[in-house]
Formats: structure tokens, C-alpha cells, sequence
């Protein structure tokens, strides 16, 4: 399918993340102690701790999730999807479901990057924590384009007359 601008948009979003995430560890993991804070609770207190190696794994899932949802998205027509799929809406459903994809490797990049961020600055004695901010920010940055993307996969499917699965 061909990308619309707010498409490769999010894509080049998505990787600038990715990269500014490795600078970001590159940068300061050398300066960190040995022992960071590598858990935090509801509130954004640290509350387990461990070696700074540990942080080596923020990137990198962070890489391979990203990979993999971009490998996903190239094959839309494997999807689940909320509609039944017929030649009359297959099109806007793809774009809606590619586009739902975009919109959660940007935010599952951008909430790895935050984690890492934030566990840089507490180890380093700059911050107390991630912050209360942290959890809600996640829970909308995940479930927020699931449920903008359930809305108009259903008005997609009211507005073409066609009944649900």
C-alpha cells in the first residue's frame, strides 16, 4: 500500500526515536554507576535494583519490537480485524490497521526511550524516579491509537453499509 505523508511521517518518527535511544545509552552509559535502579513501581520510585548491563536491554527491545511490527505491517491482510474484510472496505481497513501499527512502534519507541531516560537520570541522582506521569503516559501512548483505531474501523463500516463480523 501506498504511505500517505502522515505515514512515513510516524515511520521516520519512529526510527529518529530509535536512534536518539542508542545515543541516548551510548552516550551515558559509561558515566553511570554500577548499580542502577532497574524496576519502578506504579508511581515511578525506584524499587529493585541491578547492574547497568541491564539497561543494554531498553534498545535493544525496544529495536526488535520496532522491527518486528515493521516486518507485520507488511502483510495487512493477515490482520484481525474488527469488520469483515470484503473488496469494498479492504482498502480503508488496511490503511487504518497499518496506520494503527505505526502509531504503536512510535509508542512503544518513545515509552522504551522514557524508561531508559528516566532510569539514566535516577541513577545518576538527578531525578527521584520516573515520575507519576510515567504509567499514564504509557497506558495512553499504547491504548489511545487502539481505541481511535477501533472507532474508525466501525464508522468505516457503518459508513459502507457493511455488517460486522
Amino acid at each position: 500500500m501506498e504511505q500517505t505523508t502522515l505515514d512515513q511521517l510516524l515511520e521516520w518518527a519512529g526510527w529518529g526515536m530509535l536512534i536518539v535511544s542508542w545515543g541516548l545509552f551510548a552516550k551515558h552509559l559509561p558515566q553511570l554507576p554500577d548499580v542502577i535502579p532497574i524496576h519502578f513501581n506504579a508511581r515511578g520510585v525506584p524499587d529493585g535494583y541491578g547492574s547497568k548491563a541491564v539497561l543494554w536491554a531498553l534498545p535493544v527491545v525496544a529495536t526488535v519490537f520496532y522491527s518486528g511490527l515493521t516486518i507485520l505491517n507488511r502483510f495487512p491482510h493477515l490482520f484481525n480485524y474488527p469488520v469483515r474484510i470484503v473488496p469494498e472496505n479492504a482498502r480503508r481497513q488496511y490503511l487504518l490497521a497499518t496506520r494503527l501499527i505505526r502509531y504503536l512502534k512510535l509508542s512503544l519507541v518513545l515509552v522504551f526511550y522514557f524508561l531508559l531516560r528516566g532510569a539514566i537520570e535516577t541513577a545518576a541522582g538527578r531525578a527521584p524516579g520516573l515520575g507519576a506521569w510515567f504509567l499514564p503516559l504509557v497506558l495512553g501512548l499504547v491504548f489511545g491509537p487502539l481505541v481511535v483505531f477501533l472507532i474508525q474501523s466501525m464508522r468505516s463500516r457503518r459508513d459502507s453499509g457493511i455488517q460486522a463480523k
